[in-house]
């Protein structure tokens, strides 16, 4: 798949994504609310040869190529897509991550014929849901406890609170 924006280009990953990629997986700031550690440079050459064969994850770049994030899509039930997003941080706040989910939002209802998009967010994690509402999506609940991915020195699990976030066919298309 290949989709572009008037700034983006968004596409299956690439061997040469490497090093970008490697430059925001690795920041520990960008993986905050992430399912997995910062990445170690050992772990770049496994974790880019599964992104290129993973068709769920799609490389977002400039025009000129260069990886600046990516996003998540996979279907969880027929005609229902979940989504998901990671950017790096030097492109925070200029609207490459809000550009990039508009244009799967419209592929996903326009080629895929979608009957409802689910995304899933920290509480805390408010940049995240303000994007979601921004590009249409509606909070549809706020679960506690919902889930987790590390454990104490305890062993015990680090519980983490989530909105989940709708839109549904029917309420599309948004003035963006």
């Amino acid at each position: 798949m290949m989709l572009r924006t008037k700034r983006l280009l968004i596409r299956s990953f690439r061997k040469n994504d490497q090093e970008d990629l490697y430059a925001y997986l690795s920041d520990p700031e960008v993986v905050r609310f992430e399912p997995y550690q910062p990445l170690q440079r050992s772990e770049i050459q496994t974790v880019i040869e599964q992104r290129i064969n993973d068709r769920r994850f799609l490389a977002v770049a400039l025009s000129s190529n260069k990886l600046i994030g990516n996003l998540y899509v996979a279907m969880t039930e027929p005609d229902v897509y979940e989504i998901g997003y990671v950017f790096n941080r030097a492109y925070w706040g200029q609207g490459y991550a809000r550009e990039s989910l508009i244009c799967l939002i419209e592929y996903l209802f326009h080629n895929q014929k979608a009957q409802r998009i689910i995304a899933s967010c920290d509480q805390e994690n408010e940049r995240s849901w303000r994007l979601l509402e921004s590009c249409g999506l509606q909070r549809t609940a706020a679960l506690v406890r919902d889930v987790y991915f590390f454990v104490d020195e305890n062993n015990q699990p680090i519980w983490k609170d989530t909105y989940r976030y709708e839109l549904l066919i029917d309420n599309y298309p948004i003035n963006y």
